[in-house]
């Protein structure tokens, strides 16, 4: 902490700021959970909550978020700025309390925030404590007021050279004065907060994250409707949007949770997104401080208001996002407990409701729909508000609050209930596709259950329930097997031939598989070629699938280098992408380079002639090219494949399967939203924007590259 110059300007006013401060500083691990940027980004979240609380509360409509790139960090408000009288218990202003002590201010006294995210009292004043700098600017009143802090302790910086954490301070020492720097109009209001972090307590490499900073900025306008949220980066840092230049980004949504359900929601809509909404009382026992200044337990009513919005999409990723007051609750709590107990209670209702329309019976009807099956394709938000929730912790990454678990439950049983019963044809329409993917995830995870337990690897003793057309390796090592799917039967003559026995197995598929992309869960499970991709490979399916089950560590997909031969090879890509992701993600799944060309150099002088092999029209002009140069003599009957069946084994061994000489191609997923996109597009049942793409590229068509 600062000290004075000498001993006795060090007054006993110094240790009543600063000792609760001085044990943030100790222990801040305690207040922002770690001291890297998760921690500094933490503390600004404290900061952006005051503001946001503000705008909770109907009092203000724009928050700015400024990066500056002295590293300090500025956020600004039109909110009823903080209050500037003075609290009579302490004759501290209001100001210096909510930035000196802890577990102080609005949110405390109950008549300030109906529901508020900073709620622990220590927000502001442990982002003071950690900061090397603070300056608070509050309008009100029609003036500006102004109060700087120095490590939590109120003071005066000399700025004549310039404003930063290291101009000259001097604490107050008789009494702290709430400076009046300026006059504004009498109805505008608002407060401004910038400061600098301690790099005493945070590392250099603790940066302020944008990307993060405009997720949560966006996120937070979803939850607040009407409210402006602007971030502005003028650091300049290489790798961020800012980077030549200042950055500003503006957010803005009236729709609340229906908006932010389809912004997160990453596939097709299979139903309408539904917004439900409910409130529910309860009462708890709290310790208040009573006149004489003694913690006494009190019985008080609050009520929780319960605000979802959710779909179902044609994928099986689940989009779950909780918040508490608008804070987001990544590790859940009782309110998403509840979401999950009254969302799986009321499925299950009309399920059986709807047994017979749907099929559900004989061994299926044993069979209870389970929660993964109901959130399989789900995106939902849910949001709950009431005043002085439980957190665990002061990171509030999980809701405590016993009694909101059954109101949520019961706001879904009522809400979610009565959509589902919907007498209407539209709303009859979209129930009946809901239970349908329900029940046809039962039937995957059912199906994927019992493939999973048949497809075990069998030792020679034991019968195999393989596929027979499979011919598999004798090699048990898993990161040494490998899988060739094979296109059609006449290449897989030549492969068995070409292979190595001990390690690489073969599948042949029968021309053009499924198309899953379009085709639900049940019809791609009843289609042959997909059913025995997934069987062979002996690790289910969709969510699943455990990659730790896989019975081979490549997947080499050996098609013809053709168009037909690369459609198939897009069709099996997307049966991979969309139900056995993790393959692809861990980079086990493989695409063969088969050759387009094979050269025969003549010999000359007794010596043997020798084979080239080109895989593009460009790279056999080349290689021609460099022949011509060196003199040598080729047939002209350059042999130009059309298909893999025309191979001899040993070319196909030699070009193709065989490790030391083969090329392959790894398939990746970097970016999974934006390949989801591209299968949706390419691969989709919406025909019109593929459509658009196909005309749209055709003028930059290479029609060299077209195999006709």
């Amino acid at each position: 902490m600062t000290a004075t110059s000498s001993p006795s300007s060090y007054t006993a006013r110094h240790l009543s700021v600063l000792e609760g401060l001085e044990a943030v500083r100790k222990r801040p691990g305690m207040y922002i959970g770690t001291t890297d940027s998760r921690g500094l980004m933490h503390c600004l979240w404290e900061i952006i909550d005051n503001s946001v609380d503000e705008a909770l509360g109907g009092h203000g409509d724009r928050i700015e978020v400024v990066l500056h790139a002295d590293q300090s960090v500025e956020v600004r408000d039109n909110g009823r700025g903080v209050p500037v009288d003075t609290e009579p218990k302490t004759g501290l202003t209001g100001v210096e309390v909510v930035f000196t002590k802890l577990h102080a201010g609005g949110k405390f006294g109950g008549g300030s925030y109906a529901a508020s995210g900073g709620l622990h009292g220590v927000g502001a004043s442990v982002v003071n404590a950690l900061s090397a700098r603070l300056d608070v600017e509050v309008e009100r009143h029609g003036r500006t007021h102004r109060m700087t802090f120095h490590r939590g302790e109120p003071g005066t910086f000399d700025d004549s050279a310039g404003r930063g954490p290291d101009s000259p301070f001097e604490p107050f020492v008789s009494g702290s004065e709430l400076a009046v720097v300026g006059k504004v109009a009498r109805a505008r209001t608002g407060t401004r907060v910038r400061y600098w972090a301690d790099r005493q307590v945070f590392p250099a490499t603790a940066v302020f994250g944008y990307d993060e900073l405009v997720t949560r900025a966006r996120q937070t306008a979803f939850l607040v409707p009407g409210l402006t949220i602007v971030v502005r980066d003028e650091r300049g840092l290489a790798g961020t949007p800012g980077a030549d230049g200042p950055h500003e980004e503006t957010f803005r949504f009236d729709g609340g949770v229906v908006d932010f359900v389809e912004h997160l929601a990453p596939d097709a809509a299979e139903t309408p997104t539904w917004h439900l909404t409910g409130a529910g009382d309860f009462t708890e026992t709290v310790p208040v401080l009573d006149e004489r200044g003694h913690m006494t337990p009190q019985e008080v009513r609050r009520t929780c208001e319960v605000d979802v919005a959710l779909r179902w999409g044609t994928g099986y990723d689940t989009e779950l996002r909780s918040f508490v007051n608008i804070i987001a609750t990544p590790k859940g709590g009782t309110h998403q407990a509840g979401f999950e107990q009254g969302l799986l209670r009321t499925v299950r209702k009309a399920v059986e409701a709807n047994a017979r329309r749907l099929k559900v019976s004989g061994k299926d009807a044993e069979e209870r729909i389970e929660k993964e099956d109901v959130l399989a394709g789900l995106t939902a938000v849910v949001t709950v508000r009431l005043a002085e929730p439980q957190f665990e912790g002061q990171t509030k990454e999980v809701l405590g609050t016993a009694p909101v678990r059954a109101i949520v439950a019961r706001v879904l049983d009522t809400q979610l209930g009565a959509v589902l019963g919907a007498t209407d044809r539209a709303g009859k329409e979209h129930a009946t596709r809901l239970l349908e993917k329900v029940v046809g995830e039962m039937r995957a995870r059912l199906s994927a259950r019992k493939q999973k337990e048949i497809s075990r690897r069998k030792n020679a003793l034991e019968s195999s329930s393989l596929p027979p057309k499979l011919a598999d390796c004798r090699s048990d090592d898993v990161s040494r097997s490998e899988l060739f799917i094979v296109e059609g039967d006449s290449a897989l003559g030549t492969a068995k031939l070409a292979r190595s026995s001990e390690f690489q197995a073969l599948l042949p598929i029968r021309g053009k598989i499924l198309n899953v992309q379009k085709a639900s869960v049940t019809d791609m499970l009843k289609n042959a070629e997909c059913a025995a991709i997934i069987q062979v490979v002996g690790a289910g399916s969709g969510r699943t699938f455990d990659l730790e089950a896989a019975r081979y560590g490549k997947i080499v997909l050996m098609t013809d280098a053709d168009v037909d031969g690369a459609h198939i090879r897009t069709l099996l890509l997307t049966l991979f992408f969309r139900y056995m992701r993790p393959l692809v993600e861990a980079g086990r799944v493989f695409a063969a380079v088969p050759p387009l060309h094979r050269i025969e150099v003549v010999g000359s002088g007794g010596r043997k002639g020798e084979y080239l092999y080109t895989y593009s029209e460009a790279e056999l002009a080349a290689t021609l090219k460099k022949l011509d140069r060196a003199g040598r003599r080729y047939k002209d009957d350059i042999q130009r494949y059309k298909g893999l069946g025309e191979m001899d084994a040993d070319q196909l061994a030699e070009t193709t399967m065989d490790p030391r000489h083969r090329t392959l191609r790894r398939v990746t997923a970097e970016a999974a939203q934006r390949a989801e996109e591209v299968f949706e597009l390419l691969m989709g049942s919406d025909v019109a924007p593929r459509k658009d793409f196909i005309v749209a590229g055709a003028t930059a068509l290479d029609r060299s590259r077209i195999d006709v």
